[in-house]
């Protein structure tokens, strides 16, 4: 049980940090449609509506990742293939969403998912991406973390003393 709890919140972590990422992608463009044409033109804010696109995608991208990458860690993995698996998420989350909403109102549905599918995926590999540099990073953060830890330990007189007399 302990494992599918760490999962969840792992899909959940990585939900929210892509969640932040196209909340700010609709911010510049809000700002930039603000900027241009003076109105937004839409029903739901963009930062609003890309933040819970982020939030799906970034879900959907930690479930593909557990079922094809199993039990690599993040050391193990290239960035390339972690951003193909972002963008297969990506894809993925379009085409749910086209088949959701699209399906209802327009017969001809795959054009939606031919015009939606790449944006997605590219969103979804630049966010596995950074993603990754991001997992990264913290890992090498705590790395050298432990390491002062060990430095902090020293050497005895005793271990200091042999090591002096072996240089001799």
């Amino acid at each position: 049980m302990k494992k599918w709890s760490r999962r969840i919140r792992g899909a959940i972590g990585m939900g929210l940090t892509w969640a932040v990422a196209w909340f700010g992608a609709g911010m510049i463009m809000l700002l930039g449609l603000l900027v241009v044409t003076g109105s937004t033109g839409a029903d739901v804010p963009y930062p609003l509506g890309f933040g819970a696109f982020g939030f799906v995608a970034g879900v959907i991208f930690s479930g593909v990742l557990g079922l094809v990458e199993g039990r690599r860690r993040f050391d193990e993995m290239s960035l390339p293939r972690f951003a193909g698996w972002g963008a297969a998420g990506g894809f993925l989350l379009s085409a749910i969403f086209v088949l959701t909403v699209a399906l209802a109102e327009d017969p001809a549905f795959l054009w939606n998912l031919v015009a939606l599918g790449p944006v997605f995926a590219v969103a979804g590999a630049a966010s596995a991406a950074g993603s990754l540099t991001l997992a990264r990073r913290a890992e090498d953060r705590e790395l050298l973390d432990a390491s002062r830890d060990v430095a902090d330990v020293g050497l005895t007189k005793y271990e200091a003393g042999e090591l002096l007399s072996d240089e001799g």
